[in-house]
């Protein structure tokens, strides 16, 4: 359906890919925003969350953020609320903007009273074309399809009139009644006793499903999952979600035997076709409800379905159990139910467009929600790239000793890998880099990643997001790579070595490079720069090439090189925190030249992208510097390096 495929396309933006994609819309955001699908209008907003925490750019004011019109399309168009435990995981400015453009939320009670009122209206009407007229008026609550639910609870059957309401209604409008369908579903289940009376109430949601055509199970979950559910409710919201995919066999025996008897490769199969149609003889997908197929089953219906050519429902509900995942994520109560349903459904990753993108958006934008649940991050690795176990050649994607923690029993995630293990990993990236393969030789044009280089870098934050430790020590490690193992390195790589590193630090979440600021403070604190007792200048042992060439002291230098890589390959919302960095840790400290000096070598050389990207960045640099000089000028008795420090300063005016 378009719904389907709109929905993979928006999750399917690349992080970096949304600010520039959607801005082109800016001007008119209505032809950008559905006019009626609340699901996708949110699945936009969470794309532009991930995008945001990602690029590192959802700290601006949110009257200065570039997407504030798109939001107001949005609410505008499909108003919505979020709950708190989503919020929380947006970035600042998003949350900000869904907290001051709040939705009154809707009394799950009165709903109750409504559709009771509605199933006695239907009980107690007898002419048919009063019954018809009452419930497709337009106007009416969208109450049809709890109607329906009750309908089958009751009788185990449908009236034939109800799938001539259902036709006059139409599929769109009948959207707006799967959301209430959906309110109604979880007050229910929340205040029933439980038992039995919970397996019937699933029995009748999956004939509607599977028996009648009613509603299609990647519709319904998507639905459920975006509904807008707190605390307990939103725990029987995601138990409703588990029971539909797992407790009936419908789904799983497709799931099964789809994946049993497809490859994701389908180029390279002959008889691709043929497993297709053999696929939907045995599971046949009807795109009208069952009862409107018999009324008006004859070769001129408008209801004649057309020949699937390609997917079918399980390679529709991917884009749905991405969305899915997540929103089990944002709420750690349920996550003994995610890792059932990874269980039972993983091996559908097999089919995705982008696994290791989808893992590695995943791992960084609920970081803080997965820092301390080692086990959950490694049943996902397992479950997303496992699942490529058949089609993919040993050694694609994850190194030797994380595959080794993998096997380990279920419970066990102590592993603290020694600095040796982020040397080979940062080596494997240098070596792809430099040309010489370091993975199985794969075809890239079928490939999720344009070239080596970008699979390397993308597989290895991958496993770096999912080690067992905190992301201060992997931080700290990769700087280690160069500080400490340079005696490992080959002199004429070093270079390429440092570019590596950079490269990592800036594609993972902030924890993971903030230790850059730690290790650049202690570098600025340490005592010989208070004083200093080199017989080389400070423009001697900052220079990268003197001090390497020449085995000079290279904690400055080294220092200064890492920084430089890890700023250039960040983008513009991380490489912001500089000028805050500088005024609220840095100013304190710096009280000699020679410390100035330092700070003057690590911002000048990227004041000219600052000027570029963020003008503002530059003033406030050049506003500190001059303080910072005023700062230094009072604690010092001679100052020997005015020249080049007035050379730097001069440009600035």
């Amino acid at each position: 359906s378009v719904e389907s495929t709109a929905l993979r396309l928006i999750t399917g933006l690349g992080s970096a890919e949304v600010q520039p994609q959607l801005s082109r819309f800016l001007s008119e955001p209505k032809t950008l925003v559905s006019a009626e699908s609340e699901e996708l209008n949110r699945a936009l907003v969470l794309t532009l969350a991930r995008s945001m925490h990602v690029t590192g750019t959802g700290c601006e004011t949110l009257s200065g953020t570039w997407c504030k019109d798109l939001l107001n399309t949005i609410m505008q168009n499909t108003p919505h609320s979020w709950a708190n435990h989503t919020l929380q995981c947006f970035p600042p400015v998003l949350n900000e903007f869904f907290q001051q453009n709040s939705v009154a939320k809707e009394n799950k009670q009165q709903l109750k009273k409504a559709v009771e009122e509605e199933f006695r209206n239907w009980a107690s009407m007898n002419n048919e074309n009063d019954i018809i007229a009452h419930f497709s008026v337009p106007g009416t609550p969208p109450l049809f399809l709890c109607v329906v639910w009750k309908m089958i609870l009751e009788t185990d059957r449908i009236s034939p009139i109800a799938y001539k309401i259902l036709e006059r209604i139409g599929a769109r409008a009948l959207s707006a009644h799967l959301r209430k369908f959906c309110d109604y579903l979880v007050f229910e289940f929340a205040n029933s006793g439980g038992g039995q009376h919970v397996n019937k109430c699933v029995d009748a949601i999956n004939d509607m499903i599977w028996k009648y055509n009613i509603v299609t199970i990647d519709r319904l979950v998507l639905c459920l999952a975006l509904r807008t559910q707190e605390g307990s409710e939103a725990q029987v919201c995601f138990f409703i979600i588990q029971l539909l995919l797992l407790k009936a066999a419908e789904f799983r025996n497709r799931v099964q035997e789809f994946v049993k008897e497809n490859s994701p490769e389908h180029w390279k199969q002959s008889n691709w076709h043929e497993k297709h149609l053999a696929f939907h003889r045995k599971y046949p997908e009807k795109f009208a409800p069952e009862g409107i197929l018999e009324q008006t089953g004859g070769p001129s219906s408008p209801y004649h379905s057309l020949p699937v050519y390609f997917g079918n429902v399980c390679l529709r509900f991917l884009p749905v159990f991405d969305i899915v995942i997540h929103r089990y994520l944002e709420l750690p109560p349920v996550t003994k139910s995610l890792e059932t349903l990874l269980e039972h459904l993983g091996c559908l990753y097999k089919f995705h467009d982008r696994p290791v993108t989808y893992l590695y958006n995943t791992l960084h934008y609920y970081e803080r929600k997965l820092r301390d649940r080692p086990p959950l991050k490694r049943r996902l690795v397992a479950a997303v790239l496992g699942s490529l176990r058949d089609i993919r050649a040993p050694g694609w994607s994850l190194s030797e000793p994380y595959q080794n923690y993998m096997q380990r029993q279920t419970d066990e995630t102590t592993w603290v890998p020694e600095l040796d293990y982020y040397i080979k990993l940062v080596k494997r990236i240098v070596d792809t880099m430099a040309g010489k393969p370091q993975f199985p030789s794969t075809d890239w044009r079928f490939n999720e990643f344009p070239n080596p280089a970008a699979h390397a870098l993308y597989v290895t934050c991958v496993e770096l997001m999912a080690v067992p430790v905190t992301p201060s020590l992997v931080g700290n490690n990769l700087l280690d790579v160069v500080a400490k193992g340079y005696t490992v390195i080959a002199s004429n790589q070093i270079q390429l070595w440092i570019n590596s590193v950079g490269l990592i630090m800036a594609a993972l979440p902030d924890s993971y490079w903030s230790v850059l600021h730690d290790r650049l403070i202690s570098i600025l604190s340490c005592p010989q720069l208070s004083t200093w007792k080199y017989r080389n200048t400070p423009f001697q042992l900052f220079n990268f090439n003197i001090t390497h060439n020449a085995m000079l002291e290279n904690k400055f230098s080294y220092s200064l090189a890492l920084a430089h890589s890890m700023w250039h390959h960040a983008g513009v919302g991380q490489i912001s925190t500089v000028p805050q960095f500088v005024k609220e840790k840095v100013h304190p400290i710096v009280k000699t030249e020679e410390q100035f000096l330092f700070l003057c070598h690590l911002v000048g050389p990227f004041l000219q992208r600052f000027n570029t990207d963020r003008p503002r960045c530059v003033m406030e640099l050049t506003v500190e510097l001059y303080e910072l000089l005023e700062q230094v000028d009072r604690n010092s008795v001679h100052m020997k390096y005015m020249d080049p420090i007035c050379d730097l300063l001069y440009p600035l005016h």
